[in-house]
């Protein structure tokens, strides 16, 4: 059973950093695609970082430079550092697992909030 569990969520102020966490189970977790995603209170899910299996890693424009996302396969998890947050950075943040193999596999935590507030 593939599992996602997030971690590493809470509040904190403007200018201020998080570290969140994903711990994969129930996968070959160094074979997929690993990706940090976003929602904000009435908006559409966004990909925030991407980490490919073979590392390269691709940002949302507004995160770039600001967050880096980071993995380990040995112990199945992926990290985001996130620095010098802003309110807009507000939502809840979702781990995704992903590759195709003769078709897609994918697999979704459920999520950690974050929030950014004075």
């Amino acid at each position: 059973q593939v599992q996602l569990v997030e971690s590493g969520g809470g509040l904190v102020q403007p200018g201020g950093s998080l570290r969140l966490s994903c711990t994969a189970s129930g996968i070959s977790f160094s074979f997929y695609n690993m990706a940090w995603y976003r929602q904000a209170p009435g908006k559409q899910r966004e990909l925030v970082a991407l980490i490919k299996s073979g590392g390269y890693t691709d940002y949302l424009d507004a995160v770039e430079g600001r967050f880096t996302i980071t993995k380990d396969d040995i112990a199945s998890t992926v990290y985001l550092q996130m620095n010098s947050l802003k309110p807009e950075d507000t939502g809840v943040y979702y781990c995704n697992a992903d590759r195709w193999v003769g078709g897609r596999d994918t697999a979704w935590g459920r999520g950690t909030q974050v929030t950014v507030s004075a």
